[in-house]
């Protein structure tokens, strides 16, 4: 397999295991009712936590903006997105994803090896980096697992596969998107997605 001409390497994306979870990509009215029954073409907007089993942040909003994303347009786990349909703006709450509801069971077939002269020449290539590749029209995020003279190991499989985690989730505002977020998908502040 070579990835000649569809590595993307970005500064803000090399990092050692240390990549934001919100840029995987991933599923996730101004009404008056206390109860907010999310629709599509909405925003979203809550503060998160994520956590693993252990009980390590892996990734959270705390001290940030919050995060805003477009509903019913696969920017959030869609399990999330179900939680999120039952709570009120302004409520907290705490729930735990087994991996099938959150991001997937770790697949040993996503592990593949590819020729060193795919990656761009003059870039350090080191384990544990991740960057972002073209595959099948989307931009796929890939962790390196091993470096060698001639081949380099890259990993499909989202960082947190296979895990159990925690969500703590506050739901601070619904409302309908305007035309402009509807055309760049309603991204702001930070990248879709629980894990785009």
């Amino acid at each position: 397999m070579s990835l000649s001409n569809d590595i993307i390497l970005s500064p803000f994306f090399l990092a050692e295991r240390g990549i934001s979870m919100r840029k995987w990509l991933i599923h996730f009215n101004n009404q008056k009712e206390i109860y907010m029954s999310i629709g599509p073409n909405q925003i979203v907007t809550i503060h998160f936590t994520i956590k693993d089993k252990k009980g390590a942040v892996v990734d959270s909003t705390e001290g940030q903006e919050p995060y805003s994303f477009l509903s019913l347009s696969q920017q959030m786990l869609p399990k999330i997105e179900e939680i999120l349909d039952r709570m009120e703006v302004g409520s907290k709450t705490t729930t735990v994803l087994p991996p099938e509801d959150g991001y997937g069971e770790y697949q040993e077939d996503k592990v593949m090896v590819t020729p060193r002269s795919g990656f761009p020449k003059g870039v350090e290539l080191k384990e544990g980096m991740t960057f972002l590749t073209m595959r099948e029209g989307y931009e796929t995020p890939v962790t390196i697992k091993r470096v060698d003279a001639d081949d380099i190991t890259i990993d499909f499989n989202h960082p947190l596969a296979g895990e159990t985690l925690s969500f703590d989730i506050e739901l601070l505002d619904v409302r309908d998107a305007t035309p402009e977020e509807l055309e760049d998908d309603g991204c702001h502040e930070h990248s879709c997605g629980c894990g785009h």
